[in-house]
């Protein structure tokens, strides 16, 4: 199903992303600081979510993350010959 204006992650099943977020999930409970950042490329996309649908193990790892402390960001940016550049804040959709 087509969501307009939605960019969502991860677009494939990825165990790799899945460990990161348990990773900084154990840094937050370890007292360090920790952050996720999702970098945007579609100039149209005002909206972010993560696809549950795709890999429910990460959504699973970004809630239980999420719930641990750790700040979760998504960022369009804008992308041309000059190169790549983070402009603006995009909200992430609850699950």
């Amino acid at each position: 199903m087509r969501k307009p204006r939605l960019a969502e992650f991860p677009d494939s099943v990825t165990e790799r992303g899945t460990k990161h977020l348990r990773e900084l999930a154990q840094m937050r409970a370890d007292g360090a600081r920790a952050a996720m950042l999702y970098v945007i490329q579609i100039p149209s996309a005002d909206r972010f979510a993560i696809a549950r649908d795709i890999d429910p193990a990460y959504g699973a790892a970004f809630d239980q993350a999420r719930k641990a402390g750790v700040e979760m960001l998504a960022w369009r940016c804008s992308v041309n010959l000059a190169g790549i550049q983070i402009v603006t804040p995009v909200p992430i959709l609850e699950g």
